[in-house]
């Protein structure tokens, strides 16, 4: 199950939000995503398998290089994330679609409770 404030913190996060934004529409793989973006390769993989585990990102494929690898490309799960202050509680509201086609939506609460004042 995922994480609320675990996916909330990954939105935030820049690189992040261009790993997403970059494999919405075409997978990639870890190689172009950190020379694309400028991202530490280290970095790169690490947010890749946080990304995973929430099921944002998912591995789609396998892909021989000019160089004689084989490397995995990743594309977004995630197709819609809003990130709402409501009637003051914090809620991400999002869409995903899995590999089979498949659509998941919902909400979550960042906050279990609300601080009272």
């Amino acid at each position: 199950m995922m994480e609320p404030r675990e996916v909330a913190r990954l939105l935030a996060d820049e690189y992040s939000v261009k790993i997403l934004s970059a494999t919405f529409n075409a997978p990639r793989s870890a190689n172009y995503l950190s020379m694309k973006f400028d991202i530490p390769i280290a970095g790169c993989y690490r947010r890749i398998r946080n990304l995973e585990k929430l099921g944002l990102l998912a591995p789609v494929d396998k892909v021989f290089t000019k160089f004689g690898k084989w490397v995995w490309v990743y594309r977004s799960n995630l197709k819609y994330v809003n990130l709402v202050l409501q009637d003051g509680e914090m809620k991400v509201f999002f869409q995903l679609t899995d590999r089979d086609g498949s659509e998941h939506s919902g909400t979550w609460s960042i906050l279990e409770q609300r601080l009272e004042e």
